[in-house]
């Protein structure tokens, strides 16, 4: 028979379990969260009106005081291709939902006063889950318009190729129901 002996080190225990607990957080650390470099503009606390129309003038969109539309939404369990489109045009600005599949979230929709050469209606709109803007486009509602992040500033820059048309998702993408 052999016999041998271990002898613990409290620290090295403890080193031990903290290297655990260190890789148990990365790998539970909810996936929705945004990372924007924009440390100047805060994300969070979009409780009212007043601080969603600062926060898409922290942008230099000028917007209509009032919300065009308020809906709540779903977020799907699975993403089709238009959401697959939508959710890359949001990881280039920091954001991604596929953390908040199965969610409602509230979309507000904003009229953009200032947006230079487009004849046709401009709106952004941004998608708020606990006061947290968690997503956001700014888009025509033309036949053959556009969509970009909320950070772009003119449809020249947008190299996404995604028109309104396929993945504007303030055509019904989501299931809906009216907060107006």
């Amino acid at each position: 028979m052999i016999v041998t002996s271990v002898k613990f080190n409290t620290l090295k225990i403890a080193a031990v379990v903290l290297a655990f607990s260190v890789i148990a957080a990365i790998a539970l650390w909810p996936k929705g969260t945004a990372v924007i470099a924009s440390a100047d503009i805060n994300y969070t606390g979009v409780s009212t009106n007043e601080k969603r129309v600062k926060f898409l003038n922290s942008f230099g969109w000028q917007v209509e005081s009032n919300p065009i539309e308020v809906v709540e939404v779903n977020i799907p369990q699975t993403f089709n291709a238009v959401y697959n489109n939508y959710n890359a045009i949001q990881k280039k600005q920091g954001f991604d939902l596929s953390g908040y599949k199965g969610k409602r979230v509230k979309r507000w929709t904003y009229k953009i006063t200032n947006y230079a050469g487009v004849i046709d209606e401009v709106r952004a709109n941004l998608l708020i889950y606990d006061d947290k803007v968690i997503g956001g486009d700014v888009s025509t509602v033309a036949l053959n318009g556009f969509m970009h992040g909320l950070k772009e500033s003119s449809v020249a820059q947008t190299s996404s190729g995604v028109t309104s048309q396929s993945a504007d998702i303030t055509a019904g993408i989501f299931s809906s129901i009216s907060l107006k």
